[in-house]
């Protein structure tokens, strides 16, 4: 297993090496490698087992480190970073040639962000180069939210896990790219459409991609548990499925069964973010075949809960 440490020397030092790591940020943990080095690059997919037509998000200490990796930057993607970054946000932006294809998967766009977690910001800024970071997890399985999720699935693979708790957003940033100058949202996550149209005005967004995405976590079956995902309304639910073996994900209501989580009995949209993958993972283990799960209110992060929620449920 991998040793978990909140040593930033040693992490920056296995980053220097070429080496993978595995590090904290607001939304999930990451699977980091110099994003400049190719090896280290293919390594990220081998450990992954991701397939390379998913591309990579490339993770900077601030926005004047944009430059460096973007040759056009729109004038709203400046406003955005300027009021998001550090934050669970991802502009999609076209890349210099300083980053290779194998980051993009050939395309001609580059994500970017900066995180919001101070070890990770801290290590960031200690390095002369950009790190690629997808979630910590094996392709296609839920996100990690803790430095033990990262151990679990790939503790035999990585020599180091940079400790920074559980992460306090929960899900994955927000990635929004410019087509023909139109703000356009490819993932919802943990930036609201309304706090970035509350900056920009009115944004597009088309989420899903059976193929051939334009940025990572548009995969109609992705985030997915090894148990089957139903969702639906509970009650009938669980009256369908009464003498089927199953755990139960609530949004706040406490339905009185053996094996159940609830995101958030206050029903508050940040703390069922902040528990979703980490309740997920639990169900996961339980003794049961089936998870059956109910939508949460679509509105705020509530739409990148929803968003997980079906990708996961799908087939």
């Amino acid at each position: 297993m991998a040793e978990i440490g909140k040593d930033i020397n040693k992490a920056r030092q296995l980053l220097e090496q070429g080496e993978l790591i595995g590090i904290p940020t607001e939304t999930v943990y990451g699977l980091a490698g110099n994003a400049l080095n190719l090896s280290a690059v293919a390594k990220i997919f081998h450990v992954k087992e991701r397939p390379a037509f998913d591309p990579l998000i490339i993770h900077i200490p601030d926005f004047d480190h944009a430059e460096k990796y973007a040759q056009e930057i729109p004038d709203q993607a400046i406003v955005l970073a300027q009021r998001f970054w550090p934050g669970p946000l991802t502009l999609l932006l076209k890349r210099k040639p300083i980053i290779e294809d194998l980051v993009t998967s050939g395309l001609d766009t580059v994500g970017l962000r900066c995180p919001d977690h101070p070890l990770t910001n801290k290590l960031l800024k200690s390095l002369d180069f950009p790190l690629a970071a997808p979630s910590a997890n094996p392709f296609g399985y839920i996100s990690p939210t803790k430095p033990e999720h990262v151990n679990d699935q790939l503790g035999n693979k990585i020599q180091y896990i940079l400790d920074g708790g559980p992460c306090d957003v929960g899900i994955e940033s927000t990635i929004i790219g410019f087509e023909s100058g139109e703000p356009f949202v490819y993932r919802v996550g943990g930036l609201s459409l309304e706090k970035i149209e509350s900056v920009i005005g009115k944004v597009q967004h088309q989420t899903t991609s059976s193929s051939n995405p334009k940025a990572p976590g548009q995969l109609l079956s992705h985030y997915a548990p090894l148990k089957k995902v139903i969702t639906g309304n509970l009650n009938s639910l669980l009256q369908k499925h009464s003498t089927d073996s199953f755990a139960v994900l609530a949004f706040q209501q406490n339905l009185r069964q053996k094996y159940q989580r609830i995101l958030s009995p206050a029903g508050n949209l940040e703390e069922a973010a902040k528990h979703f993958f980490s309740y997920m993972r639990e169900l996961d283990k339980m003794p049961v075949d089936l998870i059956l799960a109910e939508f949460v209110p679509d509105t705020g992060v509530g739409r990148a809960i929803n968003d997980r929620l079906k990708r996961a449920s799908i087939e």
